[in-house]
């Protein structure tokens, strides 16, 4: 059953069972079959096709809490039992864009599962996550980035989209007044490059990369502000094309783990992988 549900996930995580198959290194029949399987196991149908792409049916919108849950709880339960004890210290790069949306459950698991090891978080840009990396100030690295490096693997892609409060007039504004982040942000020249490309006016009003700053020009009403879709707090709306407002990139959620890892390290980037894989994106 869990074998399904975890086929089940990778469909909805990919949006097709092609993709999936390929997540989960199976060809795209037995996929296929697995997700049949699951459905006559629970009578009832999970996906419905919109065009080329499988979207959730009610049934399977019901289900996907519970089995993420449930995939989740036998993860950490084989975790336990198999790993071995860890001591010493990891140090953690992560960048602010994602430190919120993600970091808190993998180290709450990480901590309970190996509770001997220290971990130190460093919470810098992107790029500045992976010149330390490189120079042996981090162990591994949770990156934003339009590509993958080397020794990187993508654990997810999110958008990138513009930000505001509910009700504000900031995207109406010219010229446009835009949180952009410090010069070693990564959305920094990305956005500027979609407001050029647009002939869209703007003024910066915060240049910091820390969220703290740029959330409370949002809530102002002083700004706008592109960020992640999966790190968009609730009290914000997702601003769409129909404000004069550019398109913006994807992104890839990377993880670094150079070779010659420590074995605390290497168990730390497990967690890492195991809590993107085993949850859907966020805010979708």
């Amino acid at each position: 059953m869990l074998d399904l549900l975890r086929t089940f996930l990778a469909v909805v995580e990919s949006g097709g069972v092609t993709q999936a198959a390929a997540a989960l290194n199976m060809s795209q029949a037995a996929a296929s079959q697995q997700v049949k399987r699951l459905e006559e196991h629970l009578d009832c149908r999970l996906f419905e096709r919109v065009g080329r792409k499988l979207v959730l049916a009610p049934a399977g919108e019901r289900l996907l809490a519970q089995a993420q849950r449930l995939v989740m709880q036998s993860d950490e339960l084989l975790s336990s039992m198999r790993r071995p004890e860890f001591e010493g210290e990891v140090r953690f790069g992560v960048p602010y864009d994602i430190i919120g949306s993600f970091v808190p459950a993998i180290l709450r698991r990480f901590a309970k599962a190996q509770p001997r090891v220290r971990v130190s978080l460093v919470c810098e840009d992107s790029r500045v996550v992976r010149q330390q990396l490189r120079s042996g100030g981090v162990d591994l690295a949770l990156t934003t980035e339009t590509d993958c490096g080397r020794h990187g693997e993508t654990l997810r892609t999110d958008l990138l989209v513009w930000v505001g409060v509910p009700g504000g007039d900031a995207h109406l504004k010219d010229p446009l007044p835009v949180s952009l982040g410090a010069p070693t942000c990564v959305f920094r020249p990305v956005a500027i490059e979609a407001l050029g490309r647009a002939r869209r006016d703007w003024r910066a009003v915060c240049e910091v990369s820390r969220l703290e700053p740029v959330h409370a020009a949002i809530d102002a009403g002083l700004a706008v502000a592109p960020l992640l879709r999966s790190s968009v707090p609730e009290r914000f709306e997702i601003l769409g094309r129909h404000v004069r407002l550019p398109a913006l990139p994807e992104f890839r959620i990377n993880l670094y783990l150079p070779p010659g890892a420590s074995p605390a390290a290497r168990d730390l980037a497990d967690h890492v992988r195991a809590s993107f894989h085993g949850s859907a994106p966020l805010n979708n």
